[in-house]
């Protein structure tokens, strides 16, 4: 088609439809074509309530049993066996690598022997206090999975435990 140059400049314009469709067939592909995260949620299996334990009191083996106490400061005081007459402890440690996942690791492989049952392994009780904080809590469960401990609970603290943990200064 001819143009007529009469000496004004005309603005050139640009077409914005064929941008705008191909966006949306973008954003419509990729919305169809991804999915949707779901949310991950680590199982604990709690104990039944019967009549033999409605009183939260479970009989266990004191020599395959070790007692997580979690205290403030990010510090952990466990013992091994009952309270009132530890096998073990009660000692204070950290979390992590250097704190309580080697103690674990080294208990995981000697209660089978002490058993003399590879089919009994080690049963960890988790009591935290009320100082202790969330982040405890998911850290220690994330150390039940990194050294793979394959019976754990969460539990209630009890007095003569918020006792020894006040005793050692991981209470405050």
């Amino acid at each position: 088609m001819a143009e007529l140059n009469t000496g004004k400049k005309s603005t050139p314009s640009v077409d914005l439809t064929p941008m705008v469709d191909l966006a949306f067939l973008l954003i419509t592909f990729f919305m169809l074509t991804t999915s949707i995260s779901k949310p991950f949620a680590m199982d604990v299996a709690m104990p039944d309530k019967t009549e033999e334990n409605s009183d939260d009191q479970l009989d266990v083996a004191d020599n395959r049993t070790i007692t997580l106490l979690l205290g403030s400061d990010n510090k952990i005081e466990y013992y091994m066996g009952l309270l009132d007459r530890p096998i073990e402890g009660p000692t204070v440690v950290d979390y992590g690598k250097n704190g309580i996942r080697p103690i674990l690791l080294e208990k995981i492989k000697q209660v089978p022997q002490i058993t003399g049952d590879p089919e009994k392994g080690l049963i960890v009780i988790i009591r935290p206090s009320d100082k202790a904080n969330y982040k405890n809590l998911v850290d220690i469960l994330d150390e039940m999975k990194i050294v793979d401990a394959k019976q754990y609970m969460i539990g209630d603290i009890g007095s003569a435990e918020v006792e020894l943990l006040t005793r050692e200064n991981i209470y405050n």
